[in-house]
């Protein structure tokens, strides 16, 4: 390994881990916001969390994990969450390492309680899930991330083998039916039935590419083909998706900063802002998959660049914790202008789960 390559990947590290102090000394498990909630804003992050556990040992993270879960589950294993929507199942995929961990029944009796929703949520015509309830006939990309990784490990560690082609199926129609086929980029939501206001009234995909969401599929994509790893279950398709979903994100790199905007594909528009949780998750992504070799190793440069921009810009140190910003706050499908009307703000859980990802891709891959 370089001199180049030891010094970004103790600094990826180092930042990990300063991010996620600054969220635990800010919050207790319990106080995770939105507080005495399971759902994926804590998910996202505490999963961060999770990769800078099993990357040095410390205690201290798998305990403030474990504390945040066990505030919401009890001892048979109870769990109370939002029954209509695939955003509560994200947080489940700490149940499958608190359990093999600690062996207590409970985290699989929540579990098998998280897997039932998927059973019970409307599906469009062609079995794709509703991203919620509310959302009648909407598939977001979002989805793929908060269900599909979870399914994977369910299916694992109950031997329900449909469930890997229940996700293969769900990513088939996000291509399917939301993929701009000029840019290779798919668009942030679909409406089957063509009537919500954003719907184009031919193919009812929403008009814009939003990072975060657009960052959530390629999320999804590398961690389901880690959690498939060697099964030949039809995955193939996923690794095509990925090869070919990343130069189109490469594509809208800014030159200068080497991050991205929070409308991927319209950096030239005076309005238009550089995003940090999209910037961390395609580096995510892009550095996973050159560490497995799905794109080749000329994509490091992207990842370096990227990441050094994104330190540069979007993170502020001090000596033992960080201030992440440029993070756009929770949001819905909509126009252009909703999108880059959405606020931004300092050390949100989706940007510095996001960032703790991004950095712990970057420090294994420069391993």
């Amino acid at each position: 390994m370089s001199s180049e390559q030891v010094t970004i990947n103790q600094t990826a590290l180092v930042l990990a881990e300063k991010a996620c102090q600054a969220i635990m000394n800010t919050y207790t498990p319990e106080e995770l916001p939105p507080a005495n909630s399971f759902h994926y804003h804590q998910g996202v992050f505490l999963y961060g969390m999770l990769r800078v556990w099993e990357a040095t040992g410390k205690e201290e993270y798998f305990e403030y994990m474990k504390a945040y879960i066990d505030s919401l589950i009890d001892e048979e294993g109870n769990l109370y969450f939002a029954r209509d929507e695939l955003d509560s199942v994200q947080a489940g995929i700490l149940l499958f390492p608190l359990y093999e961990k600690t062996k207590h029944p409970k985290y699989m009796v929540a579990a098998k309680k998280l897997r039932s929703l998927l059973d019970t949520i409307n599906r469009t015509s062609e079995g794709g899930f509703w991203h919620k309830d509310k959302y009648p006939y909407q598939m977001w990309l979002d989805g793929l991330f908060m269900a599909g990784p979870f399914m994977l490990m369910y299916s694992e560690h109950f031997q329900e083998e449909e469930l890997i082609q229940t996700v293969l199926r769900q990513e088939k129609l996000m291509r399917k039916n939301m993929t701009d086929s000029k840019s290779g980029l798919l668009y942030h939501a679909w409406d089957e039935k063509k009537v919500q206001p954003w719907s184009d009234p031919e193919t009812g995909c929403s008009p814009e590419f939003w990072g975060r969401s657009v960052g959530w599929y390629g999320t999804a994509l590398i961690d389901l083909l880690e959690l498939l790893g060697d099964k030949k279950r039809g995955q193939e398709e996923l690794i095509e998706s990925l090869q070919s979903f990343i130069p189109a994100i490469v594509a809208h790199q800014d030159e200068k900063s080497g991050l991205w905007y929070q409308i991927v594909d319209k950096g030239d528009r005076p309005d238009n802002w550089l995003e940090s949780s999209c910037s961390s998750l395609f580096l995510y992504f892009i550095a996973k998959a050159v560490k497995h070799g799905y794109v080749d190793e000329s994509y490091r440069t992207i990842v370096d660049k990227g990441f050094k921009g994104l330190v540069e810009k979007m993170v502020e140190e001090d000596e033992s914790t960080l201030t992440l910003s440029g993070i756009c706050i929770g949001t819905s499908a909509g126009t252009y202008d909703y999108y880059v009307g959405r606020p931004t703000s300092e050390n949100d859980l989706h940007g510095m789960g996001a960032f703790i990802l991004a950095s712990m891709a970057v420090y294994d891959l420069a391993k």
